[in-house]
């Protein structure tokens, strides 16, 4: 799937000739046992989305973990665009960090795309020993050919936001990334930009206070996150914390815009349903505001009497037009315009589950955006449990997908039925001319049906990158 040029390395050599790739044929996640009662490990899923297969919509290949509870989340390349300019390289390793084991899998994908096989495994001592840090989370490749993931933590569970290297050859664990001491209080998800010399990391929380459920009061005890930390990407030392506060709570996916010249991008903050923008001034440093805001609603029938949206992930198109957010708790995905950066303006929106059904038990009181309680959504004939949290959009940007699984103790906490029934995948077709959004009826993947009971299904990625995998330089 990546371009075919005399000298060229991985993935494409601009966001826009990203867009003019081939269709996407079939797509990777993994799929959790942890927290479901089965006792199987998590296995990586090769799910058909080509629409003239014959298997299309349909899981042709697994590959199990050789351990259990290991909480496979999400992954990320050996090599991807970074490294165009090196035709030695190739992207044919997908790293698998484990969320709560702290193991790393490196999965050949290169030998047979369709049937993934494992080629290493990084033990857990490897990286305690070596870095001091654990809860492996997002992996990025390096134009260095190295391969960076970020922690949640370090082995005791407490919040540690630092870097794991490791070596792009041997994938032998090289050290941290950070300088001694200059690890960040919490880690999550991380963006780096070498043209203007900067990476971006955010905070999600202690791993001991998050790793089965959600408790408020972890929040009042200052064990979850609520900064954006600002790197020097030459140095490696941390130059600034922006404090987003209380309506920047547990900032989560963070992404710069595609274009390598852009100096801003976009975080997606859970616990107050906020987006802020984050910028580089005219004096040189770095700041944020906030650009959207979905209100919380009023409710009865529910945990708490007030119910967040909880924005999880979020996305941008190639062509930096489209930002996509799934609000997990609301149920429903939102599409914004941001070709005003700074006043995004709503073109999409579509329920596909969540905590408010208008069959459910719980009532919404007061909503400040008058929204009327959405209905069940069924495609091809099963009622979608959980709601809608990971996103991947085509190349094109004309097809976004979706699965429903956040977290499995978060998910048990908060969608019991779907650690019954599986998560599912679906694809929404997306308006690019005008915005808009529209379930395709005819595509889901169940994962309620799998082979050792219905399993969890996370992030998506496609063999040749895609927009939350590759970094241009």
């Amino acid at each position: 799937m990546a371009t075919k040029c005399t000298g060229c390395g991985p993935g494409y050599k601009s966001p826009l000739d990203a867009m003019k790739g081939p269709r996407e044929e079939i797509v990777y996640l993994p799929c959790i046992y942890r927290n479901t009662g089965i006792q199987k490990p998590d296995y990586l899923a090769t799910v058909d989305v080509d629409p003239k297969s014959p298997t299309y919509c349909q899981v042709i290949h697994r590959l199990p973990m050789p351990n259990l509870n290991d909480e496979l989340h999400h992954s990320g390349w050996n090599a991807c665009s970074s490294c165009f300019g090196d035709s030695s390289k190739k992207r044919n390793r997908l790293i698998l960090p484990s969320l709560i084991s702290s193991r790393v899998y490196i999965v050949d994908t290169g030998t047979d795309p369709r049937a993934p096989q494992m080629h290493k495994i990084v033990e857990p001592t490897d990286i305690f020993w070596k870095t001091g840090l654990a809860n492996p989370h997002t992996t990025h490749c390096l134009g260095s050919g190295q391969i960076m993931i970020s922690s949640l933590g370090d082995p005791s569970g407490n919040g540690k936001g630092g870097f794991i290297l490791l070596d792009g050859k041997t994938f032998e664990v090289v050290g941290n990334w950070e300088l001694p001491g200059e690890a960040a209080p919490f880690g999550y998800d991380f963006w780096y930009q070498p043209r203007h010399n900067v990476m971006m990391s955010t905070e999600w929380g202690a791993p001991k206070a998050l790793a089965y459920g959600f408790n408020p009061e972890h929040v009042k005890e200052g064990l979850y996150g609520s900064k954006i930390h600002v790197w020097d990407w030459t140095t490696h030392k941390r130059l600034q914390s922006l404090d987003l506060g209380e309506e920047g709570a547990v900032p989560l996916e963070i992404r710069f815009l595609h274009d390598p010249a852009a100096t801003e991008g976009y975080v997606g903050c859970a616990l107050q349903g906020t987006v802020f923008r984050f910028y580089r001034t005219p004096k040189g440093d770095w700041a944020a505001e906030k650009v959207i805001h979905v209100p919380s609603k009023k409710v009865e029938g529910w945990t708490l009497p007030v119910m967040p949206s909880l924005i999880t992930d979020i996305l941008i198109s190639l062509d930096d037009r489209f930002l996509y957010f799934s609000n997990w708790l609301h149920g429903d995905i939102r599409q914004y315009d941001i070709t005003n950066r700074r006043n995004p303006r709503l073109a999409g929106q579509l329920f596909l589950g969540g905590s408010i059904l208008n069959d459910g038990p719980v009532k919404v009181l007061e909503d400040p955006e008058n929204q009327s309680q959405p209905p069940p959504r069924t495609i091809k004939g099963k009622r979608i449990p959980g709601s809608p949290q990971m996103l991947q959009l085509s190349l094109d940007g004309k097809r976004l997908y979706v699965t429903t699984s956040l977290y499995s103790g978060w998910d048990k906490q908060f969608y019991p039925e779907m650690i019954k029934e599986g998560s599912v995948m679906m694809q929404i077709d997306v308006n690019t001319a005008n915005g808009g959004l529209k379930v395709n009826e005819n595509f889901l993947v169940d994962f309620g049906k799998e082979p050792n009971g219905p399993a969890l299904a996370h992030e998506l990625r496609y063999p040749g990158g895609d927009c939350t995998s590759d970094i241009w330089l």
